[in-house]
């Protein structure tokens, strides 16, 4: 008997409008935990080498963990996987509340999503039983709208995730969200859309069983305990909008397109400024206790009031990234992206490069629909936003995304699209962040804050911020291997400030869910299992030894401004830590992965001659940069 797992996989082809449930080996789920990981080594074996990550071959996947519906608190999460749109590369996101709880309740620990339906569809899962409705109706309609419109009209115990306008249009950087929040990064949401699929509703009576239910009662007692006390305090009293003021002290702000480090503007938007003048609710997430979600609402006097979350990544994309230092328009701005389903941190990033662009002449006022793109010009922020969403005018081409953007009009344009991989930066300056700066380097998903949270060395003074050195490898590749077991047991990242020893704590948890006798060190082989999993996934996919690397615009310039006046970042310096990293992780120079590393693992038999032998084949054109071959 399983506890915690169902042991179970549902399989569904829109084409043929089929599905099927499948068994999960029990070495798979001991492997691989579940949640990002479980996620990741089903895409390795379902996604077909080389396919296009708008095709209906593409799998779209939805994993949840052994902790889902059970006591422990911030375990209400789900991961969606899929080949990115945006990259060409591996695009994992997190999303949480109900709806986790709901697809583990329909009896299965995955749901993989592969073909194209051939109208506009709602899938609804009910105890493993699937129904393919039409949902015509449902076109254009807002994330939030689409998902109660299901509700209403298929079932109020159901749960949703929906694609807004922005995934209908295949927008590089779609969401999918539910319950108000969003598995947003990497473009997911583009994937669902392509399967045209505008929803999946989901619902079951099939819970699990804990292995060890009083132990496990007690020890999540304690967990909640922690959780409310002073490592999460400031996210209880501000949310992460907290995070804006603390990044401009150090200077590691990003504003203007990363062309400074501080915002003169910064208090403006800082989380006690916006507590006191447009708090409208604090909510947490389905089984957390931590809270810290921030609802804020418009006080402008302006023709519609606005409302809705707003994290620090998204008053950093929309706010200082843009120079716009007006809450009342980042909160619009925010709402907007909530509804039409984009990713705020690639759509700041993106419309900052098309205000370089305006400003430097490669776009006029005929290219931008009449729009005048400007640092700070808020007014034409929520018309943008709008036309990405509908591919409309100036809003097709952004919708690419800045580095295929780039690509399109030239001009140098590229040296100020902030992207790596094809991902677009957030809020965090590396050149003042130095083991920032190789965390989103060699992020697999692109340029990514939470994969690794290099940030926590640099931001705790644990290291020196503006030095590059060849530690910062190990402190990385730590990080990666400690948020990859985060995200497979899908426990909120702002809990592991709560663990004193979080492998030992987190496999005694896993443990006493499961039944299973796991111990510390193989779990954290396990978040090292899947970390070199997801990179053998970028390698099968194109990845090139140039893709670790930063924008052009962080290895030139240095910083003007606050307390990294003068502080830049060197190529040589990137390279430094890169190749500390590549050796912490036991790769070889290049960034491959050896047999023997494969066969540690027990990785071999599932990638090692597809991903050796097409690298060993690839050698000698390892010169040629990486955009070029792809593009």
């Amino acid at each position: 008997m399983l506890y915690g797992y169902h042991g179970k996989v549902l399989r569904v082809d829109l084409s043929s409008r089929s599905y099927e449930l499948q068994e999960l080996p029990e070495r798979v789920l001991r492997d691989f935990i579940g949640g990002a990981g479980l996620a990741t080594r089903l895409l390795y074996e379902y996604a077909p080498a080389g396919c296009e990550p708008l095709s209906p071959e593409n799998p779209l996947i939805f994993a949840t963990s052994p902790l889902v519906d059970t006591p422990v608190t911030t375990s209400a999460k789900y991961v969606v996987v899929a080949k990115s749109p945006l990259t060409g590369f591996i695009g994992d996101s997190l999303s949480g509340s109900h709806l986790a709880i709901e697809l583990k309740r329909t009896g299965v620990d995955a749901l993989i999503v592969t073909g194209a339906a051939e109208e506009l569809t709602c899938l609804v899962i009910e105890n493993g039983q699937v129904r393919f409705l039409p949902a015509g109706h449902l076109a254009g309609r807002g994330a939030s709208e689409t998902e109660e419109a299901v509700r209403h009209q298929f079932g109020g115990h159901l749960r949703v995730a929906a694609i807004g306008p922005a995934g209908e249009k295949l927008v590089r950087y779609a969401t999918v969200s539910n319950d108000g929040r969003h598995a947003g990064r990497t473009g997911n949401g583009a994937v669902m859309g392509a399967k045209r699929l505008k929803a999946i509703a989901v619902a079951g009576d099939k819970h699990v069983g804990v292995a060890r239910p009083a132990a496990l009662e007690a020890i999540g007692q304690r967990l909640v305990e922690r959780s409310l006390g002073p490592a999460t305090a400031s996210y209880r009293q501000f949310g992460t909008a907290a995070n804006l003021l603390l990044l401009q002290r150090l200077a590691a702000l990003p504003s203007h397109n990363f062309r400074r480090s501080t915002f003169d503007r910064a208090e403006r938007l800082g989380g006690s400024q916006l507590q006191q003048r447009h708090l409208a609710a604090v909510a947490s997430c389905a089984s957390c206790t931590i809270g810290c979600t921030h609802l804020y609402r418009t006080v402008d006097g302006g023709s519609a009031e606005a409302s809705g979350r707003l994290e620090y990544e998204t008053l950093f994309a929309l706010g200082p990234l843009l120079g716009i230092d007006d809450p009342n328009i980042v909160i619009r701005a925010a709402a907007l992206c909530d509804e039409l389903g984009l990713d705020s941190i690639s759509t700041g990033g993106t419309i900052a490069w098309a205000i370089e662009c305006f400003e430097r002449g490669l776009l006029n006022n005929g290219d931008t629909d009449g729009l005048d793109l400007r640092f700070g010009g808020g007014a034409a922020l929520l018309s943008i936003i709008e036309k990405i969403a509908g591919r409309e005018g100036i809003g097709d081409l952004l919708a690419e995304g800045c580095k295929r953007a780039a690509a399109q009009v030239g001009g140098g344009s590229d040296q100020w699209a902030m992207e790596v991989k094809g991902l677009e930066m957030p809020g965090y300056e590396p050149r003042s962040l130095k083991t920032m700066a190789l965390g989103l380097a060699i992020a697999t998903r692109g340029a990514c804050h939470n994969r690794s949270a290099a940030y926590q060395a640099d931001v705790a003074e644990l290291v020196d911020r503006f030095k590059a050195e060849e530690s910062r490898g190990c402190l990385v590749a730590e990080g990666e291997d400690q948020e990859a077991i985060l995200d497979s047991l899908a426990l909120c990242k702002f809990i592991r400030g709560c663990f004193a020893d979080i492998y030992a704590e987190t496999a005694d948890i896993y443990n006493l869910v499961t039944g299973f006798d796991l111990t510390p060190e193989a779990l954290r082989q396990s978040g090292e299992r899947i970390v070199n999993l997801k990179k053998a996934f970028n390698i099968r996919e194109g990845w090139r030894r140039e893709d670790d690397t930063l924008p052009p615009r962080i290895l030139a310039d240095e910083l003007p401004s606050g307390v990294a006046q003068g502080i830049g970042l060197t190529r040589a310096e990137l390279e430094l830590m890169v190749a500390a990293y590549y050796r912490a992780r036991g790769w070889t120079a290049e960034g491959l992965i050896p047999e023997a590393k494969l066969r540690e693992l027990g990785l071999w038999e599932l990638v090692g001659p597809d991903v050796v032998g097409r690298r060993q084949a690839a050698e000698p054109a390892m010169a040629t940069p990486a955009a070029t071959q792809r593009a």
